[in-house]
Parts: C-alpha cells; structure tokens; sequence
C-alpha cells in the first residue's frame, strides 16, 4: 500500500514530524516517517537516517565519518534523492525544515515525477524559493513560527499541511480528461503568433502543453519530458540559451536540450527569441552590457540585443547539443527574423546577427536522415513558418 512520507530531521524537528504524521493517519492516509537527520537520537521512526544514508551512490557511510554540517547535509541530500527514486511506494511527501532541512527535503521531491503531492513547510518558504523548488509541482507553505516546538500556530500551519497533502492524496485525479497525446511548445511574448498558430492547427488532436520559456519553463517542459509524459517537443522558442551564454535572467541551465537527447523523442525546434537577453529594471543591466542595444520591455524586463559574435557562439552550442540526438530532429530557421522586435523599423532588427546565428548552426550541424536543418524564407511569426513547424512535426511524430 502507497504511503505518505514524512521527512524531516528527527534529531531536531521530531515532536513536529510525529504530529504531522499522525494527523496524516487520522485522516486516514497511511504514513511513514522518514529520518534525515545527521545526528544520532533514540526517537522512534519508520526509516532511519542511516537507511537513507546507505542509498548514496558513492558515499554509504558518511554519518559516521563526516563532522562538517554542511557537507553532511549535502551527502544526506543525495541520499534522499537515490532513495526516494528507489521507493515504489510514494503516494505523497510532506517536509518540514529550516533552511537545511528544507534543501535536503525539497532535493528528494525534486526526482519525483510531477503529479505526486509535494508540500514543504519551511521557515524560508516566504522568500525566493527558486533553489528549492525550481521545475517542479512543489508546494512551499511559510512555516509562520520558526519549526521549533509545538504551539498555537505551528499546531495550525502543521495541521493544514498535513491535511492539504492527504487531501491531494485522497482524492487525486488518477485519469486526465483527455486521452490525446500531450506535447510540449516553449513560447515566448514575441513569438507568440506563431505559437498560437502552431497550437491551433495541433489542439484537435494533441493536448498541448505551452511553456513560457522563463528558464524554469525550460526546465519544466524537459522535466516533464524526462518522466515520459510528452509524447515529442516543438521547442519554437529557445532564447533560454542566450541568458545561459550571456548571463541573462532566464538561463535554464547548460543541460536544456538535454531530455531530447536522452529520451529520442521527436523534436522540432527553432530559433524563437534568440535575438534577446533577459535582465530585470534597466538598471539591474550588468556594466559591461550598459552601452549595447537595450530595450525596455517593461519596468521589470530589460531586453539586450545578441550580437553576432554572441550569435555565432549560440549557433555551435546548439548544432552541438542537436548533433547527439539519435530521435527524430527538425529544427527550422526563419530567414526574416526570430521575434516580434526582429522585423524591419523594429528596435532588434539586425540581418548581419541573425546570420551569423544562422550560418553558424548550419556549418556545426550534422545532417542526417533523422536529423534535418531547414532554412525557410519566413519570419518566425509569418503563417507559413508555422505551417512548416506543424508539417515537420507531423512527419516524425507519425514515423
């Protein structure tokens, strides 16, 4: 029978755990808790620390031999990420920490897949949660009072949580409404014509998952990838990779691209928005970028035009990361522009940086009869390219 784990530190936090998981049980949910504690303690658990320990790929035995807090912390982290993968039993995980308790927990919900309730009660859940939950379905609840000892409030904030996580569990939603394949598209604001065409054309037989190409929409679109719930990608807008090369706001880190390597799904792609970087309110631009060509996208948006040195670089890293996939590949060029601002009489329009980002993926690019580059004469947010994109993805999501 599936459970819900409770994790947390035992040797700190117990009497707190032991509540949350004996309210989980009276609402009828089975429980087990789960030690990540690096001190030793004589409380009573469902699964020590040392049980968790043990599943570290490499390190089996560090509780007894690590004395440095925030290495032991990092180790137990792991720890919990390779058992939890391990465990077929997770119906559900709710955690309660500070800020180490929490970077251990919120590392285990981070490997399971999206869907399964995750709650995090944390007395750093009202600041910038990014590093804990990053691409996935967790849920941060401000602990309110620190997590130390049961009173008024805790009883209150630990209560909700642990009903709130048997309640996603009680009455999850086993089967979704449509039994269409889902697929996965990246949009951006300036390449949203040409998204809603694509999606329009593809809604009728395919549930269409949009994400907004943010750096944690990257992120979420290849998670979701990876755990096998996307059928193929049409990953129209790429522009996390210019705030990865450039230092940007939305970087979504060097493995993007990644799933579609390891899974072989279908993959079309484009160069959507890789005429731009991202920063904050303008004067958040790092110096060294002060005199480029910005444009303020809004009081907290500041857009940097990329280059073509920039340009170029790009161009090889993505023809390089496009070269291991071993699936089915298109990625399609836009010759007129890669964006809204891309355009004549637009503030970003500059032929010469398109095509050194264009030439520079077709002189690294290996063709082959999986994998094809194609050069159209459109603008990204022309019909015609969007019915080029649909064309195209229609061909291998069929094969």
């Amino acid at each position: 029978m599936s459970s819900i784990y409770v994790i947390g530190t035992c040797d700190t936090k117990y009497d707190e755990l032991k509540f949350v998981k004996d309210t989980v049980e009276t609402s009828g949910v089975p429980a087990l808790l789960v030690d990540v504690g690096i001190k030793a303690h004589g409380n009573e658990v469902d699964i020590t620390n040392k049980e968790v320990s043990a599943c570290h790929s490499f390190d089996k035995d560090f509780l007894s031999r690590v004395e440095d807090r925030g290495e032991a912390v990092s180790l137990m982290a792991e720890a919990l990420q390779e058992f939890l993968k391990q465990r077929e039993d997770v119906a559900g995980v709710v955690g309660l920490g500070g800020s180490g308790g929490t970077s251990i927990v919120t590392a285990g919900m981070r490997v399971l897949d999206i869907g399964i309730p995750k709650v995090m009660v944390s007395t750093v859940a009202s600041g910038n949660v990014a590093p804990y939950v990053g691409p996935n379905d967790i849920c941060m609840m401000y602990s309110v009072t620190d997590v130390a000892g049961l009173n008024r409030i805790s009883k209150k904030v630990l209560s909700n949580a642990a009903n709130a996580v048997a309640g996603m569990v009680s009455f999850k939603k086993d089967k979704v409404d449509s039994e269409k394949p889902a697929i996965g598209m990246t949009m951006f604001g300036v390449t949203t014509p040409c998204v809603d065409a694509v999606r329009k054309q593809l809604e009728k037989d395919y549930d269409c998952l949009v994400f907004h190409a943010t750096g944690t929409g990257g992120q979420s679109m290849e998670k979701l990838l990876d755990s096998g719930m996307l059928s193929g990608v049409i990953d129209i807008s790429t522009t996390e990779i210019c705030d990865l090369h450039m230092g940007g706001v939305m970087n979504a880190g060097e493995d993007r691209l990644g799933a579609v390597i390891r899974t072989k799904k279908p993959y079309v792609g484009s160069t959507g928005a890789l005429d731009m970087v991202n920063f904050g309110a303008k004067e958040t631009v790092p110096e060294k970028y002060k005199d480029r060509n910005l444009h303020v996208h809004n009081p907290q948006v500041t857009l940097m035009r990329t280059t073509p040195e920039e340009n170029r670089r790009m161009g090889k890293w993505i023809a390089e990361k496009l070269n291991k996939c071993e699936g089915e590949v298109r990625f399609l060029i836009p010759e007129k522009g890669v964006s809204m601002i891309d355009a004549p009489g637009m503030p970003f329009y500059d032929p010469e940086a398109d095509k050194a980002l264009f030439d520079a993926i077709e002189d690294n690019f290996n063709q082959t009869d999986s994998r094809r580059l194609l050069k159209l004469p459109y603008h990204i947010n022309d019909k015609g390219f969007a019915d080029e994109l649909v064309k195209n993805f229609l061909e291998i999501i069929n094969n």
